[in-house]
């Protein structure tokens, strides 16, 4: 996100998390000295591909980030890096025809949770899903996060999902009137229908 107005009338809905990417490649980048709103009693994550360690600390820091969403390439060691500097780190993983948990494991201690994303031409922001049975052969005890296409036709559906292990879920194309900006009705209506 990196409208203000948008943010605004957002943090109105109580979200538990708000995300701004840092990827200069996404269409919806922030940019590196975006001036964000007050933002009290919700959670700012910062999504990252392939960044240099460095950037990410001055970013974080600069914008009292809370979570690091790592969705590139990003080795089990930088992950531990962030971590042990008080983050909680998201690591992501695309699900694609071929996907397997295991090469996952080596992350395991490194990171707070995972998030499951479908693999497509850009890291997030596809707009589909990928088939959510495979989580029912999630191997591992740490928690996860949902993504990949969800809009707001799916909220019955995420919530018949029963995964123990499921802690959240990532929304992002599929809610938005333009890059960047949110359609703020039907996340109220998506944001109701998940808690009620």
């Amino acid at each position: 996100m990196r409208d203000k107005e948008n943010i605004e009338a957002l943090i109105k809905l109580k979200p538990d998390i708000i995300g701004f990417i840092y990827s200069p490649d996404s269409k919806r980048f922030v940019g590196y000295d975006f001036e964000f709103p007050k933002i009290d009693n919700i959670q700012k994550a910062g999504v990252f591909v392939n960044s240099r360690l460095d950037l990410i600390f001055t970013q974080a820091s600069k914008n009292t980030l809370d979570i690091i969403q790592l969705h590139g390439d990003e080795s089990p060691e930088m992950c531990k890096n962030l971590k042990d500097s008080g983050f909680y780190i998201i690591k992501v993983f695309r699900i694609g025809p071929n996907f397997s948990f295991f090469p996952i494991e080596s992350y395991l201690d490194s990171c707070d949770a995972f998030l499951f994303d479908t693999d497509g031409k850009t890291p997030g922001g596809n707009g589909y899903h990928f088939d959510w049975k495979i989580l029912d052969n999630y191997p591992f005890s740490k928690e996860f996060f949902l993504s990949g296409g969800l809009g707001p036709e799916d909220a019955l559906e995420i919530k018949r999902l029963k995964h123990p292990l499921l802690t959240g879920i990532d929304v992002n194309s599929r809610f938005e009137i333009q890059p960047g900006v949110k359609n703020i009705e039907n996340l109220k209506q998506f944001i109701h229908d998940i808690r009620e």
